[in-house]
């Protein structure tokens, strides 16, 4: 939208940054500014500066600059123009539109609010009436307070033909308001018109910018035809494009305290509740259907990995993989869907009551990639045991691929699709068709080859436990430059695979002087392109703080575990490629049916399960 020369300018003069910014952050007047702790970064020494007359905040910290506007887009998360409104609501202007509304239709959308907002207040008297009485019976079953009853907004519509209708008309609306604000039904033969949600729990569905748009209702009764209804289709609510409690979620995930990646996306009301009382008020879910395109760019609003938590069940796996097929198209570096499957029969409104606030975190504590949730949809749905159904696998897996748009991500997973399939069927080295092995063609007494040796089997177990070691041996390097520095004629000899260009560009910034203290590195590379990889690497943080002695380790200690570290990794390196070659040579021996050679391998292989 294009905003008319003046406007931002009128707007921004009318919001004070401290004001506006002292809400959430404790401030205190320092000479002509505001000065407090950072909200983007822990911090003991405050280094967080509001300035009213300049109109903008800065926090040495974390480098964080902006204006009014900049701060609601960076702690709620809200698109430009989002903030934009939110603002002018405040200071009481009208956001310039490209063409003029039509002012009747504007009224009526207006109406629809406001009586949506009597509707809520409407039902939440009924539920601390005698006609709640059940369904209060109901909720506290479910674990819930007065209070949580009260946070969440609860409120019930009892099981009456006219109830909303008579209360509300007596409040001065119209059959046509109440029509179009989604709360009644008007038969098409000309009958009364009467109340869309009777004897149900209800739940306030609010839009992205907070406002009160629409309902979803929870049957009280087990004879109705439908356990959970919505609000229908409005010019005010379309359910494919909202979440219920995102405007919450999102503020709740923006908070730097939280440190969270994304939202959480559960299936329905009672479990994003159900995540809020355990302390992840950043939950979200779609309104009764599977995610949608337009849903899930509202999550990446929110954080770049949104994690998909959904019941174990065959539908819950059913809609992970929709979930996951739906958001290929709309990848991009740093921008996925993580899932946690609960275990079957569980979801976690039943977790939190049986086992707690800690079991239900830890279920969306390691979540799993999309494309584990694809590659075992597609391996699952028949056996793999002939030619046919192999190459039946493989087509459907590069269709997945070709539905992805952007160029990198797809280069990346049809590469780790081809790197799954080749351990999977044991493809054949590059290099030229080779002819059946002796043993299968009858030129061989020896039948076929052992199974994996010892080693061999360990080295395949132990395989998982390292795969990050190079993933943390780089950060390490970044969040303490001092490592690269010292190390780097070590790291330059290190094989990174994927990485190699990080590890160069590391080298590079710590010979060009480029190294600055707290987070320059990081800085430096992010603008060289390389923000996605650090965005990554996150996850390995934990771990590679462990693996260097924990939070408390000096930095000479921090540079001894790295040495040890790099020296293990680069000693494991050296096997696989060893393993790598025997295993070729092992091959050769056996096409070539050479009964000496045979007998000199079978014997060197028994020595090996002996060590």
């Amino acid at each position: 939208m294009a905003l008319p020369d003046g406007f931002l300018d009128e707007l921004k003069t009318r919001i004070r940054p401290s004001d506006l910014i002292g809400r959430t952050v404790a401030l205190k007047r320092q000479g002509r500014e505001f000065v407090g702790l950072s909200p983007f970064k822990k911090e003991r020494t405050p280094s967080f500066f509001v300035n009213d007359e300049k109109g903008f905040y800065h926090c040495f910290a974390s480098q964080e600059h902006g204006d009014v506007i900049t701060w609601l887009q960076k702690t709620q998360g809200l698109s430009f123009i989002e903030a934009v409104e939110a603002l002018a609501a405040e200071a009481g202007m009208e956001v310039p539109r490209d063409a003029p509304p039509d002012p009747k239709t504007e009224a009526r959308r207006k109406s629809a609010l406001e009586w949506i907002e009597a509707a809520q207040a409407w039902f939440v008297r009924q539920l601390q009436s005698p006609a709640g009485e059940d369904a209060r019976a109901y909720l506290e079953r479910r674990g819930l307070s007065a209070a949580d009853i009260e946070t969440f907004g609860l409120g019930f519509a009892p099981d009456k033909r006219r109830g909303l209708v008579q209360a509300l008309t007596q409040k001065g609306a119209s059959i046509e308001d109440l029509n179009e604000a989604g709360l009644i039904i008007v038969p098409d033969d000309g009958g009364e018109a009467y109340d869309r949600f009777r004897g149900r729990v209800m739940f306030p569905i609010e839009d992205p910018r907070g406002r009160l748009v629409a309902f979803g209702g929870r049957a009280m009764s087990k004879d109705v035809r439908a356990k959970y209804l919505n609000s229908p289709e409005t010019s005010l609510f379309h359910k494919g494009a909202q979440l219920y409690r995102y405007p919450q979620a999102r503020r709740r995930a923006n908070d730097p305290k939280v440190k969270a990646r994304g939202l959480i996306v559960a299936e329905g009301y009672m479990d994003v509740i159900a995540f809020a009382r355990a302390g992840l008020a950043h939950a979200v879910a779609p309104l009764g259907t599977a995610l949608t395109e337009e849903q899930i760019r509202l999550l990446w609003r929110a954080g770049p990995e949104p994690v998909v938590c959904l019941d174990g069940d065959s539908a819950g796996v059913r809609a992970a993989g929709l979930a996951a097929e739906r958001a290929l198209a709309l990848l991009q570096p740093g921008r996925t869907l993580r899932f946690a499957i609960l275990s079957e029969g569980a979801d976690p409104d039943d977790l939190l009551r049986e086992k707690g606030p800690d079991a239900l975190k830890a279920v969306v504590a390691e979540p799993r990639p999309l494309i584990d949730v694809l590659w075992e949809r597609e391996a699952n749905l028949e056996p793999l045991d002939d030619p046919d159904r192999r190459a039946g696998f493989r087509k459907r897996l590069r269709a997945l691929v070709a539905k992805i748009e952007d160029a990198d991500v797809k280069a990346e997973y049809r590469a780790e699709f081809d790197r799954r399939l080749d351990a999977m069927f044991q493809t054949a080295r590059p290099g030229g068709a080779r002819r059946a092995p002796a043993w299968k063609s009858g030129g061989s007494r020896f039948g076929p080859p052992p199974g994996p040796s010892g080693a061999l089997k360990q080295a395949r177990k132990a395989g998982a436990a390292y795969s990050s070691v190079p993933d943390q041996l780089l950060l390490a390097c970044v969040e303490f430059p001092e490592i690269a520095e010292l190390e780097a004629e070590a790291l330059a000899e290190m094989a990174f695979g994927s990485l190699d260009s990080l590890r160069d560009a590391i080298l590079d910034a710590c010979s060009s002087g480029e190294v600055l203290p707290d987070g320059g590195l990081h800085e430096a590379l992010s603008q060289k392109g390389f923000g996605p990889d650090l965005l990554r690497m996150r996850r390995f943080r934990s771990a590679m703080r462990a693996s260097l002695g924990g939070e408390e380790a000096d930095a000479e200690s921090r540079l001894g575990a790295w040495r040890r570290l790099s020296a293990s990794y680069m000693e494991r390196v050296a096997d696989d490629a060893r393993i790598a070659e025997e295993r070729a040579r092992q091959a050769d021996v056996f096409e070539q049916g050479d009964p000496q050679a045979l007998q000199t391998f079978l014997a060197a292989v028994r020595r090996d399960r002996k060590r």
